[in-house]
């Protein structure tokens, strides 16, 4: 007779932009031996850590932080590869005896973990550079309307100005010659059999409410020397507007107004509707999630609603 493998229950705290994950994070912190893998497709990159909200260094002595800072902003990072080194930090983690927290806001990320991932081709950085100049020829709804050519159904989901995505969804054609579609349609490998991902979510209550957070976050980071911060970037020679970390909302706002194309209210205006909009995405995927765990994040007490599910997975 054999034994059945057992499952882990390995809590995520998810939420978008600005729902306080850090202070309930820190919260959990203070009550169990956790370890913090950070689910966030921009804190990765180093040298942006005010408009990333990056946790400070005194937070990051509550608890162990993983996958801060691990790549330059001239580099990229894969959902592939974040599926791979979170798998491994989570078996490392409980190994050691003690609880992964998994905690961010990039939810292609999450979807990685829970659903497995397709084997797309790897970046190929020449192709990507040819794409970036052609859009700056046409722009960047022109090259959605040639992605609607080749891949229907990947064009029909994603915004004309969407660049990132689109330039992806183009170089795997390029590469392959098959659309992403058709990539994604394909057998996926499993995730892990032996984890059991429980989603936290700390949603808001009132929209409304959220957005003013957003904007007054983005205000304080505007105060800490955001600007200065992406000017430091700026003024590197091998960083441009194609590279996923400036793409990064609220930088790349910042890095038009120093490219002299808007004024500086302008971009934090523009910063801020971008940041609202990535909030409106991240609860639009998270309400796909119907097993979740809902904390209002609006309430006095929030923090102390996550820590109760908490228990319910966690020894006292």
């Amino acid at each position: 007779m054999t034994t059945a493998t057992p499952i882990t229950p390995i809590l995520c705290l998810v939420g978008p932009t600005a729902a306080g994950k850090s202070a309930t994070t820190l919260a959990l912190a203070a009550r169990w031996p956790v370890e913090i893998i950070t689910v966030d497709s921009a804190t990765i990159y180093r040298g942006m850590d005010i408009g990333t909200a990056k946790p400070s260094a005194q937070e990051q002595t509550v608890a162990p932080h993983h996958l801060l800072d691990i790549r330059d902003p001239a580099s990229s990072y894969s959902a592939a590869e974040f599926h791979r080194d979170a798998t491994a930090l989570i078996h490392d983690i409980l190994q050691r005896g003690r609880l992964p927290l998994l905690c961010g806001g990039t939810m292609l990320y999450y979807k990685a973990l829970r659903e497995g991932l397709s084997q797309l081709p790897t970046a190929d950085a020449a192709i990507r550079t040819q794409i970036d100049l052609e859009a700056q020829a046409l722009g960047w709804p022109e090259l959605h309307r040639q992605l609607a050519l080749i891949d229907p159904n990947t064009a029909a989901r994603l915004s004309p100005n969407d660049s990132q995505r689109i330039q992806r969804a183009i170089e795997i054609w390029r590469i392959s010659g098959k659309s992403m579609s058709d990539w994604l349609h394909e057998e996926r490998p499993s995730a892990d059999p032996t984890l059991r991902y429980i989603t936290l979510s700390l949603e808001p209550s009132n929209r409304l409410a959220l957005h003013q957070r957003i904007e007054q976050r983005y205000r304080a980071m505007i105060d800490l020397g955001l600007v200065h911060e992406v000017a430091q970037l700026h003024q590197r020679a091998d960083l441009h507007p194609g590279l996923p970390s400036v793409r990064c909302v609220g930088y790349r706002q910042i890095w038009d107004y120093l490219d002299g194309q808007v004024g500086l209210d302008d971009a934090i205006q523009r910063a801020i509707a971008a940041t609202r909009q990535l909030a409106k995405r991240q609860l639009t995927w998270l309400r796909s999630q119907p097993d979740r765990l809902i904390v209002d994040c609006l309430s006095p007490s929030a923090v102390n609603q996550a820590v109760a599910h908490a228990a319910n997975y966690w020894p006292s």
